[in-house]
């Protein structure tokens, strides 16, 4: 269940054939699919010696060169493949499509094509972008002209819908699997989906005859609006990060911005395929990634001295030198790029006061947050913070939104109006309640901030008394609770149908391939909770040592940091009645609630506050957190130093 290596083995059918100098000819959207697979060096090797837009009318004619074209079977590209054959600008071409070509398609193409030129018709399911290994992406990220909603958070864009259905299934294609299909009750987009894809797997049966095994594989549908804070919180890992604080588009990273970088590292590619300190790295917290990249650095000092002139005293130092420089080279590359982007983090943190901001979103996120006042007042000293930039007050303002929506409607109306005295502007700051209302605790399946029966808060809670390793990364997405239920048969049919009845006692199957799509998106975040899970599932260890074998994949429609969810959002609400950018209505505040007291620590089950764990004595607490900031504060300002210090040629 490795998409990254399934789309690799299909690029390079692709451009294997034929065996000549050739011209790749990619759309728009499989041009970054292709860039994920591939690399330069990788197409040269196949006699790819130009690649180029299917859509750009200024190529010239070279009718001694062979084309292969590698093209998605939408309209457009349709349309500018049918120009194409019409005016052949290539001796012969080999038609590759990334997913289903209908037959009308066929009949279209063969109509046109009047000069005989096309020698071959494929079909290759590499309809989506192989992020990592257990992650992919439909690069669907909404905006006005490509919309995830139709006219309501319960619908589907017509569009979307459609290319959804495309992705999912070339993904099932690609991998050989037909799965059985569940989704979340609460999502009428998830259950329609399920439905699509069913319909489109028994229309397409010829191509989903797979072998079948003994329990089939799973296709478990989410919906994003089921878990909004976690793409609203900062990041503390590196790839995490670095998508949340600049941007990871396809693979690429802009440090165009960075001050003081070098010209060749305006853009740089960091994907885990072609980066080995990136393979090794993407998923280590911030703190962990200082001490990793240092040994990096002194590995690339060690062989510097290695290839120094002083080095070279005879012929075959001479010789290991010409062998070895191409790999000192790109190591020394590579160095470059990791301590260029570590620097650029470590400037941001600095600047935007991310320890203090992210101590704080940690704490109305997870049930160190039931402390009501201090969160209530911990987010109005942000607010009225000019130094604190106006995105991250109104994500501080939206997890509290989020956290105490049926208990404190006032304390969220005074902190909106509070943003909009400091900096914020109306249309982001109406956002709060566009939220509430479209992924508030009413539209929600799961409460996010306690669990569903008085045990399970009770045992829950007393769980937090062990504490957290780091006050930075407390918070485990929903996803991870769904998945444990799921491997250990506790996942709900009421909760998770099924789109179709697969017959008694399925729920408590485990299946071998678990296939999981977010609709509205996934983040880093929960690809690193799969990504450690499949790796303690290949290893047998871990506390779901009985479901050893068990792989995962995890894709969405895109991989969002906050920014993009919310500009997800903003974009939806437009297409919403009028009423989305009202308060939603309250809750009775009649709720139970269970009050104990342990000593000076309070376990709180239900009541206004929420359920959770927190020290009646702010001390303990305080100095817990003081000692983990600081220490994160020590650990920054030596990256800074080192970082600083490091001069590489």
């Amino acid at each position: 269940m490795d998409v990254v290596k399934a789309v690799e083995t299909y690029v390079t059918k692709v451009v294997s054939v034929p065996s000549a100098i050739k011209v790749l000819l990619l759309d728009s959207h499989t041009t970054p699919i292709v860039s994920l697979a591939s690399t330069q060096s990788t197409l040269l090797s196949h006699q790819v010696y130009l690649t180029d837009k299917v859509d750009n009318p200024r190529r010239e004619r070279m009718p001694h060169l062979k084309c292969v074209c590698f093209l998605q079977p939408s309209e457009e590209s349709l349309s500018a493949l049918e120009a194409e054959l019409a005016e052949p600008k290539y001796g012969e071409y080999y038609l590759y499509f990334s997913n289903i070509l209908s037959k009308p398609a066929i009949e279209r193409l063969a109509d046109v094509d009047e000069y005989e030129v096309v020698r071959e018709v494929q079909e290759y399911f590499a309809d989506y972008a192989p992020l990592l290994p257990s992650l992919f992406s439909l690069n669907h990220t909404p905006s006005a002209a490509k919309p995830l909603f139709a006219n309501s958070p319960q619908s589907w864009d017509p569009r979307a819908l459609e290319r959804a259905v495309q992705g999912i299934t070339a993904v099932l294609l690609s991998l050989k699997k037909k799965p059985v299909i569940r989704y979340e009750k609460m999502s009428h987009m998830a259950k329609k989906l399920g439905g699509e894809i069913q319909h489109r797997i028994h229309s397409e049966s010829t191509l989903f005859d797979f072998r079948m095994t003994q329990i089939p594989p799973l296709l478990l549908i989410l919906d994003r609006r089921n878990d909004p804070v976690t793409p609203l919180l900062s990041q503390w890992t590196y790839q995490a990060m670095v998508h949340e604080l600049i941007g990871i588009q396809n693979g690429r990273v802009d440090l165009s911005n960075a001050p003081d970088n070098q010209p060749e590292l305006r853009e740089i590619t960091l994907t885990t395929s072609t980066d080995p300190f990136f393979q090794s790295h993407s998923l280590a917290t911030f703190g962990d990634l200082g001490s990793s990249l240092k040994s990096y650095v002194q590995t690339y000092q060690s062989k510097s001295l290695a290839h120094s002139p002083s080095a070279i005293n005879s012929i075959s130092d001479m010789k290991r030198f010409v062998e070895e420089y191409p790999e000192f080279r790109k190591l020394g590359g590579n160095v470059s790029k990791h301590v260029a982007l570590v620097g650029e983090l470590s400037r941001l943190v600095d600047r935007d006061k991310l320890l203090e901001v992210g101590e704080v979103e940690q704490g109305l996120a997870t049930s160190s947050g039931a402390d009501l006042k201090a969160g209530f007042f911990s987010v109005e000293a942000f607010i009225r913070n000019p130094s604190i930039t106006p995105q991250y007050k109104l994500r501080l303002v939206a997890l509290f939104a989020l956290r105490y929506q049926k208990s404190k409607a006032a304390d969220i109306a005074n902190l909106i109006n509070l943003m909009l005295q400091n900096g914020v502007t109306r249309e982001d700051a109406r956002l709060v309640y566009v939220l509430l209302n479209i992924a508030g605790s009413d539209q929600r399946q799961d409460d996010l901030f306690s669990s569903d029966t008085l045990l399970a808060k009770g045992f829950s809670a007393l769980k937090g008394l062990k504490g957290v390793e780091n006050v930075y990364t407390q918070h485990a997405p929903r996803l991870s609770q769904t998945i444990e239920n799921l491997l250990k048969g506790r996942l709900k049919d009421t909760n998770y149908p099924f789109v179709e009845n697969p017959g008694p006692n399925s729920t408590l199957q485990r299946p071998q391939d678990i296939i999981i799509f977010m609709i509205g998106g996934t983040t880093y975040e929960e690809a690193r909770v799969v990504s450690l899970l499949n790796q303690d599932l290949a290893a047998g260890t871990g506390q779901l040592g009985s479901s050893a074998g068990t792989r995962i994949l995890l894709g969405g429609t895109t991989v969002h940091n906050s920014s993009s969810f919310l500009d997800m959002i903003r974009i939806a609400a437009v297409s919403f009645p009028m009423s989305v950018y009202d308060p939603p209505p309250e809750a009775p505040p009649t709720a139970p609630a269970l009050n104990l007291q342990l000593g000076n620590v309070n376990v709180s089950l239900g009541g206004p506050g929420g359920s959770g764990v927190y020290r009646t004595s702010g001390k303990a607490a305080g100095v817990q957190a003081d000692g983990i900031r600081d220490g994160v504060r020590t650990f920054m300002g030596k990256v800074k130093e080192g970082v600083d210090r490091i001069g590489l040629p």
